[in-house]
């Protein structure tokens, strides 16, 4: 039985203890790479193709050719899954992570480097947002514009991102940012997708100034499933103070109630909100593990 996670660099499948890039890969030099993240539920990945699909996706945008199909990715993929699997309990799950950088530039072009790894779910760490809802701090920092950098791409460059999540930690240690785009609407925060509950509709911002996330897009066609109204459209901060239920879809959350938005309870304050656990609870069924209950089970 293997005693550590084994990822996939470059061809070989080793320990995470040798798992190693070079000093001049240009992941790291300049943080260009793509990646993408899906999970499993109870032990099994979810939408993979549907993740895979979008990294490819990204990896045009970006200009990288992996050299590997989506077919020998999806081996890959789930021959490290398989392998470290046995490392954790029937009642955790993985992270599941593609990436592909420039790697290093030769001559001759340039060598991408590609991983495949899994790092189990901090369900213990983020537990809380279940049973207390999720505080939504909105940093000053903007997102990251399309006109520079289209969000849509899964970019491993996350500065935008954590610089906007130092500064929302600074104001509560335990908020999750939500930035706003340069027009003044909320967009999204890291690996996240934010939506609001008004007048019985669901309610995102709109797909060019986010990252259209797989549990976002999940969330669209459980609404419609469930007969709610679902809308994309631009989301200021008085839409968000004024909302009845707010959430907060990820790969990692699902769907995750939000308590406040720089400290103004949403709604009523429940949580989660009627419709929100309707989502929830469909989400669960659909995936056939308790969302929720996997988190709070670890306080």
């Amino acid at each position: 039985m293997i005693t550590q996670r084994v990822a996939y660099v470059n061809g070989e499948i080793l320990p995470e203890s040798d798992a190693k890039i070079s000093i001049h890969d240009r992941g790291f030099l300049q943080g260009y790479s793509v990646f993408d993240t899906t999970r499993t539920f109870g032990h099994r990945i979810f939408k993979l193709d549907e993740h895979l699909d979008r990294f490819f996706k990204s990896l045009k945008y970006a200009r990288i050719d992996p050299l590997i199909d989506k077919s020998e990715l999806t081996r890959i993929t789930m021959e490290v899954v398989n392998i470290n699997l046995p490392l954790i309990s029937d009642d955790d799950d993985y992270w599941v992570t593609q990436r592909v950088s420039r790697g290093i530039s030769t001559p001759e072009g340039d060598n991408p480097t590609v991983i495949v790894e899994s790092v189990p779910l901090p369900f213990s760490a983020r537990a809380k947002y279940y049973s207390e809802g999720m505080p939504v701090v909105v940093p000053s920092i903007r997102r990251t514009p399309p006109e520079s950098l289209s969000p849509r791409a899964k970019i491993q460059n996350y500065a935008n991102l954590v610089q906007a999540e130092f500064e929302a930690k600074e104001r509560n240690p335990e908020s999750w940012p939500i930035l706003l785009d340069m027009n003044g609407n909320l967009c999204e925060g890291p690996g996240s997708n934010f939506f609001i509950v008004r007048d019985g509709a669901v309610v995102t911002p709109r797909e060019q100034y986010v990252l259209a996330g797989i549990s976002r897009s999940t969330t669209l066609e459980l609404a419609s499933e469930l007969g709610l109204e679902t809308t994309e459209a631009d989301i200021d901060l008085y839409d968000a103070y004024t909302a009845d239920e707010a959430f907060v879809t990820s790969t990692s959350f699902c769907i995750c109630p939000v308590i406040s938005v720089n400290g103004s309870v949403i709604g009523e304050g429940s949580i989660p909100g009627p419709i929100t656990r309707r989502l929830l609870n469909a989400y669960s069924g659909l995936v056939g593990i308790d969302i929720a209950g996997q988190y709070l089970s670890r306080l």
